[in-house]
């Protein structure tokens, strides 16, 4: 037997640590053999749907007292960004009646093609649930309630990628995006405090910012973003044209060090002792498990 991929993995700050968790689901690009074995999907659709490179533009967030998860799994095997109730019954046997097909369990790709040779059996979710879904957010949960019962709040940055211009496996057609979609639900997932430094700090980079447009926020933000429970959770939205090659799927050189130091100083500005005493005087949070 080869050596384990592990399905994702941690990094603790460096220095003193801060009630920030930056969580990236979906830039890994490895699937395991029994989920290959299901797999029909062209190999590039694998990168095309990967937000590739975006664990790398956080990776300074551990050096600025933040914690860093990220997965190492494609998002073909299991999506880490939705319920685990939201299975396709077209894609898992058993499943809703859902027409979404891109739910937990993915059966076509963004630019439109098939990805499983056939419906999934309940024990081949079961396995992908147990082996990559659940540890990765049983440690997410983990790390929140540990900052929380530290800091009294938690800041949980959920960190993505999106294609420049929607592909036709999206509804709203072939238009041009902001450079930056911070998704808060319509401000319900964090403080407002937090919510405008994430859109602050943008514009102050020279970024262009349309909140919740297209994207309001997926599973974990909606699920961990309880901010009368002092968990504030962002989604972020990174244009891949600012970063990367969006057909040859390469780093752009140029590109890329201007976005990671937005990463960088993003991280920073959600640490400042500024933001972090508007949360200290919040009202108190009910301190029941997240």
């Amino acid at each position: 037997m080869g050596p384990v991929v592990s399905a994702f993995e941690v990094i603790e700050p460096r220095g003193a640590e801060s009630p920030v968790l930056v969580e990236v689901p979906h830039a890994g690009v490895h699937v395991d053999p029994e989920s290959l074995s299901w797999t029909i999907a062209p190999a590039r659709s694998i990168g095309r749907d990967a937000d590739l490179y975006v664990d790398a533009l956080f990776q300074d967030a551990p050096a600025e007292g933040a914690t860093l998860l990220f997965s190492r799994m494609s998002r073909l095997v299991v999506d880490l960004n939705r319920s685990e109730a939201d299975c396709d019954g077209d894609a898992v046997e058993g499943g809703g009646r859902a027409p979404y097909p891109r739910g937990l369990i993915w059966r076509m790709t963004t630019d439109g093609e098939p990805i499983l040779a056939a419906r999934l059996p309940r024990q081949e979710v079961e396995r992908r649930l147990d082996r990559f879904y659940r540890p990765y957010h049983g440690a997410l949960s983990a790390l929140l309630t540990r900052k929380r019962e530290r800091f009294g709040f938690a800041i949980l940055l959920c960190a993505h990628s999106m294609p420049s211009q929607s592909r036709r496996g999206h509804a709203e057609g072939a238009i041009g995006r902001a450079d930056i979609v911070p998704g808060t639900r319509g401000r319900t997932t964090a403080a407002s405090a937090v919510i405008d430094a994430v859109d602050q700090h943008a514009r102050a980079c020279g970024f262009s910012v349309r909140h919740d447009d297209p994207y309001k926020g997926g599973f974990s933000t909606a699920h961990y973003g309880q901010p009368h429970r002092a968990v504030h959770a962002v989604q972020i939205e990174i244009a891949r044209r600012l970063y990367m090659d969006e057909q040859s799927l390469a780093m752009d050189g140029q590109g890329f060090p201007a976005v990671r130091d937005f990463g960088r100083t993003l991280v920073a500005r959600l640490t400042s002792a500024e933001l972090l005493g508007q949360l200290r005087s919040s009202p108190p949070f009910d301190a029941r498990e997240i």
